[in-house]
Order: structure tokens, then C-alpha cells, then sequence
């Protein structure tokens, strides 16, 4: 298989991910979710990705679509499309699945997926996590990673302009 498929593949729709969710449960793999914009991807988010797959078997990473982002942050977010932010995710060694999402928050597929840990930045409290209920209920984890200083989006967006 050529390098393009292989990231093609890594791309579920919530139907094919249903059926993938089925063999990695069976063969007892424990399951990872995250979410995110992933706009303009940078050491930051390698930093943090990493982390969370090293926390199981199966990274699974929800990437915002635009108009879920462009709800979130505002009317010139995105800076780059949905299939290009799931593609670059998607090209991560370490990334299992990527699974575009259209709501703001990740409630419902956190619902759908049923990880074992749910990941997040430290800048939340864990009961602050959407999708702690669900994971929780089930005896599932929540994990907050530390980010690494200096590294966002917003920042990176920011000295662009020449504003910082």
C-alpha cells in the first residue's frame, strides 16, 4: 500500500469507525480519543498527540469541521480546511483514526466512540472535560497533558500579522 492510502484509511467516516471500533475492542486494545481544531499544526500539537497515544493501543483524534470551527473561533478560522487539518493529522505515526465532527463539542462522538481515556490539555479540570460523564460512567479515565509553553495557533496566527 502507497503512503497516500495508508493516510487515506486512517480517515473514518462514523460508520466505518464503527466497524474498526468493533475489532480493537475485540482485540482488547485500549482505546484513546482527543479532539481538536488542529489549524495550523505545530510542535505543540505533535507534543500533545504523542502524549495521548502513549497513554493506549489506539489513538483516536476528532477534528473539528469547518463550520464547527469557524463557530468556535471565529469568521476567518479556519486557516486551513477540514481535509487538509485531517490529513496532516491523519499522517501522524502515532494517530490510529481521525474522524471529522460538526457540533462544537465532541459530546456526541465521545458518546459514539466510548474511549477508555479521554484526553485533554491541563488547562481544564478533568470534571470540566466535555465527555467526563460518559467515560467516567463506564470506569474509563480522564487524563489532562501539559502543553508545551509558547506553542498555539493563536500565537503562531498572531506574529504572522506582526501583531506578536
Amino acid at each position: 500500500m502507497k503512503n497516500p492510502e495508508i493516510i487515506n484509511n486512517k480517515i473514518y467516516t462514523t460508520e466505518a469507525l464503527k466497524r474498526q471500533l468493533a475489532v480493537w475492542r475485540f482485540q482488547e486494545k485500549k482505546i484513546v480519543f482527543t479532539n481538536g481544531c488542529f489549524d495550523i499544526l505545530h510542535l505543540g500539537h505533535i507534543d500533545y498527540l504523542s502524549k495521548a497515544k502513549d497513554l493506549g493501543n489506539i489513538l483516536i483524534v476528532g477534528v473539528n469541521s469547518d463550520d464547527s470551527v469557524r463557530r468556535i473561533k471565529g469568521k476567518n478560522r479556519p486557516i486551513t480546511d477540514e481535509t487538509s487539518r485531517s490529513t496532516i493529522i491523519a499522517s501522524l505515526h502515532f494517530v490510529d483514526a481521525v474522524v471529522l465532527f460538526d457540533e462544537d463539542t465532541p459530546c456526541e462522538l465521545i458518546k459514539f466512540v466510548q474511549p477508555d481515556v479521554l484526553v485533554k490539555g491541563s488547562d481544564y479540570k478533568p470534571e470540566e472535560i466535555v465527555g467526563y460523564d460518559i467515560v467516567t460512567a463506564k470506569g474509563g479515565e480522564i487524563i489532562t497533558v501539559d502543553f508545551l509553553p509558547g506553542y498555539s495557533t493563536t500565537a503562531i496566527e498572531k506574529r504572522i500579522r506582526g501583531e506578536g
